[in-house]
């Protein structure tokens, strides 16, 4: 069954179609307050380790690897990824993330995994 998933920084404002927003970073983003945020969820158990968010320091040349390293995190992280799922199953999800790197950071790394796995 396909779903709804958008990926967003949490520095943009928050629109009605983001549907259910959930902040998916370890960490809570610099001058965000949790009101503007707008969240359905903080699920930061489903954020990369401290070691591999370390490792990784959204240096481009280490995307591939780190997202090799991020899905084998989240297959065996099964009870977030199975919360996450099951607000897909009731409607529009869309990730957050704090990262300046629209392109390589954790958000579109799990949204990656969970098309893939759809």
């Amino acid at each position: 069954m396909a779903f709804d998933l958008a990926v967003k920084r949490i520095y943009e404002p928050p629109a009605p179609d983001d549907g259910q927003r959930v902040l998916v970073d370890r960490i809570w983003p610099r001058g965000v307050s949790k009101q503007e945020a707008v969240l359905a969820l903080w699920l930061r158990e489903i954020a990369p380790s401290d070691g591999l968010r370390g490792w990784f320091g959204h240096a481009p040349e280490r995307w591939a690897e780190f997202q090799k390293r991020y899905r084998a995190e989240l297959d065996g992280n099964a009870e977030a990824v199975g919360q996450l799922r099951a607000l897909l199953d009731t409607g529009k999800v869309t990730l957050l993330y704090g990262a300046h790197d629209e392109a390589h950071n954790n958000a579109v790394a799990l949204a990656a995994y969970l098309r893939k796995s759809d």
